[in-house]
């Protein structure tokens, strides 16, 4: 009989997939993750593999280009619960051959295993320490809150233009979220506070896509040989994290390359989704964003602040992709649910939520599928996740100041008819929160 390898860090999906190939007799290899799957697909050679596209430590695209590279023949098939084009045509960049979104029914699974198969079967930290500015508490401080293209203005000078720059310091380290178009002004900042002495900061990269790594080139401190940059992410759709920072960089588009850059940089691609910068403890989580995206918890001992600067709820999108007919209907709901229930589990009793609300629940109902979320389903997702601080954040470079206040106005509106004690604000450059003695005070 015909051999299968299952590769989906989620168990329980993992044990449902199972079924539909025993129920065909299939023999059935199974792999909690990317990296143990090209051992066994070396090992056994089977003639389907069946891969999830977001996993912790190797991706399905690292997957595909793998084996492709070592002239595995296997026949590869993507399953996702997202359908963005972006994600199917990278996949099968990648050398997959063939795409599926989940929920996964045999029906469907079938075709595409026949259409395939036509003749088979159905975080160390840097060597050197950080400088001794340890605050009595956790500081975090907006640089960038705009999404897709810095929109500088008359229109936009109250919460500002450029785009996703976060700076948190805490435990005496200083870990920028995203290296967007803010990330030029935090440079200046950092240079005229510490003059002569190193700096060394981590920046954590949620995704590559261009509104979030377009201020590196800018990035004062990586022009002095005193400083170095610990830079941290995962891999991308097309290339590694290193590959694609580079690239904006190169002759074309830039006279310096990264490269030539005269202080330390140190790009690292994250594998496990647990990790620590120095004493902050970090957790990441994939979001539902075109290409690969994460979101992360930084944990210290004043709080917690959750940053997910790209994120699409799923339940309208699923929705949308079932059509009309009332089984998928029910499937889509059941998965948009669990996916839902496992984000609300991820931001749990969080003290700040930073949060991508591009869009007001009319303009979204137009934009199902361009990976961005709502005020209604934010504001719902942090009732639910019994959040304590709420910025809505990856302001729409359409939107001006009075739009944005709206949007604040209409958030509050519904935590207030929630009754939930939850505050809210958009967030702003030059904004600065602080987390001690149980309480996120707003500066």
């Amino acid at each position: 009989m015909p051999t299968v390898l299952l590769i989906e860090d989620d168990a329980e999906s993992r044990r449902t997939t199972a079924e539909l190939f025993a129920r065909e007799q299939w023999t059935i290899l199974e792999a909690g993750d990317g990296e143990s799957d090209i051992r066994l697909a070396l090992e056994h050679k089977p003639e389907l593999i069946l891969c999830d596209l977001l996993m912790p430590r190797t991706n399905g695209f690292q997957v595909c280009r793998s084996l492709r590279q070592l002239s595995q023949p296997t026949k590869i098939i993507i399953i996702s619960g997202r359908d963005y084009g972006v994600d199917r045509m990278s996949a099968i960049d990648a050398g997959a051959d063939e795409y599926i979104v989940k929920p996964i029914r045999w029906e469907k699974l079938r075709e595409v295993i026949e259409r395939v198969l036509p003749h088979g079967s159905d975080g160390a930290s840097p060597d050197k320490p950080v400088p001794q500015f340890i605050p009595p508490s956790t500081r975090v401080k907006f640089w960038g809150v705009r999404g897709s293209i810095p929109v500088p203005g008359s229109s936009t000078v109250g919460y500002g233009g450029n785009t996703s720059c976060i700076e948190v310091r805490a435990e005496g380290e200083i870990i920028i979220l995203d290296a967007g178009s803010g990330l030029r002004e935090l440079g200046i900042a950092l240079e005229a506070e510490f003059g002569e002495q190193p700096i060394r900061p981590t920046l954590l990269i949620s995704h590559t896509h261009w509104d979030h790594i377009q201020g590196l080139p800018f990035f004062l401190p990586a022009y002095k040989k005193k400083n170095s940059l610990r830079v941290l992410g995962y891999e991308g759709a097309k290339a590694s994290l290193a590959t694609a920072l580079s690239r904006q960089m190169e002759t074309s588009f830039f006279p310096i390359s990264l490269s030539d850059m005269p202080s330390a940089i140190l790009i690292e691609e994250l594998k496990e989704m647990e990790f620590s910068v120095g004493k902050v403890q970090v957790v990441a989580r994939f979001v539902n964003h075109p290409g690969i995206c994460v979101g992360y918890r930084l944990i210290t001992r004043n709080g917690s602040i959750a940053y997910l600067p790209d994120n699409e709820p799923y339940d309208l999108l699923k929705l949308a992709q079932a059509g009309d007919d009332p089984a998928e209907l029910e499937r889509a709901r059941a998965y948009a649910s669990d996916a839902r229930s496992q984000l609300v589990k991820f931001l749990h009793a969080t003290d700040i939520l930073i949060i991508d609300t591009q869009y007001t629940d009319e303009e979204y109902t137009k934009k199902v599928g361009w990976g961005h979320g709502s005020i209604s389903s934010v504001v719902s997702l942090a009732i639910d996740a019994q959040v304590r601080k709420l910025f809505l954040f990856h302001h729409d470079p359409t939107h001006d100041d009075r739009t944005v206040d709206e949007m604040v106005e209409s958030a509050r509106m519904l935590v207030l008819e929630s009754g939930k004690p939850i505050e809210v604000e958009a967030a702003r450059e030059g904004a600065e929160i602080w987390l001690g003695a149980g309480a996120a005070v707003s500066a």
